[in-house]
């Protein structure tokens, strides 16, 4: 039987004081069910160590379900969880007082069943609280053991530079994909300092799928599009893990077998050159 390919192949990334592989899992839409928590299940056989949710997804069904699966085991993974927004009836607002985030912070620890939170990440900034703030009340969150390690999500290099001078950053989760790459000047500021940098929407909500050139590309490797814009993430930056969202077991194969792409130098700078099609 052929072995199917696990997390440990894309190699290993630091967040702070503990590594974790450099693949790991999105949860943004999952809830409860029977084929969710065998999906999990799944990641975890294969090695995937790094998951990652928030409060906000699914109405908190997300951690709870992974409080459900991994809380108080002693599998080696780490779930990484955001807070700071809410639900509105036209969407989703931002708190990031203090008092906001401390109740946050203790109905995550409840739904993920842990006495410390692995990675708390601020999910966004918010415009009337300054991010010393913020991460002040997370800084004592920590010192109090409440969470271990601290993270940023949606952030610029200034608003990452004013966290730092407050509390240690191990992470920062912004959007950047193959497609979209505003946030150039945040990875490399992630490279210089050792920050472990999420992208999410690594795969650009399939954005991806007609861009001539990756299409080509995959074609002549016999690949997906998708595995080769994980692929050319692995390949882009050592400090970039990867946290594609799937519930189907095939696609959290295919994303594992990303990492064996034997990807050349150059494709990997035609991938480079690459620009999204036009109206993407």
């Amino acid at each position: 039987m052929t072995n199917l390919p696990t997390a440990e192949r894309s190699g290993s990334i630091q967040l702070g004081d503990r590594a974790v592989h450099r693949m790991g899992l999105g949860t943004n839409r999952v809830t409860n069910t029977p084929a969710a928590r065998q999906l999990l299940h799944r990641a975890a056989d294969l090695g995937v160590d790094f998951i990652d949710t928030a409060d906000f997804y699914q109405a908190s069904a997300s951690e709870s379900t992974l409080g459900e699966i991994f809380g108080r085991n002693a599998a080696p993974v780490l779930v990484a969880t955001k807070g700071g927004m809410y639900r509105t009836p036209d969407g989703a607002g931002v708190d990031g007082s203090p008092e906001y985030l401390r109740k946050a912070v203790a109905a995550s620890l409840e739904r993920l069943r842990v006495d410390a939170l692995e990675l708390y990440q601020l999910h966004r900034v918010d415009p009337a609280v300054p991010i010393e703030t913020s991460v002040g009340a997370l800084r004592e969150l920590q010192e109090a053991g409440r969470i271990r390690r601290i993270g940023l999500s949606n952030v610029s290099v200034d608003e990452l530079q004013r966290a730092r001078r407050i509390a240690p950053i191990v992470s920062v989760q912004n959007r950047y994909n193959l497609a979209e790459r505003e946030q150039e000047p945040v990875l490399r500021f992630c490279e210089e300092h050792s920050i472990a940098f999420l992208p999410w929407t690594p795969l650009a909500r399939g954005k991806l799928d007609q861009t001539p050139t990756l299409r080509e590309i995959a074609v002549d490797y016999g690949v997906t599009p998708h595995q080769l814009a994980l692929r050319w993430l692995l390949r882009r930056s050592p400090w970039i893990l990867p946290i594609p969202g799937t519930l189907s077991e095939a696609h959290l194969a295919e994303n594992l077998a990303a990492a064996e792409i034997d990807l050349s130098s150059t494709d990997f700078q035609r991938l480079e050159r690459m620009r999204p099609p036009a109206g993407s």
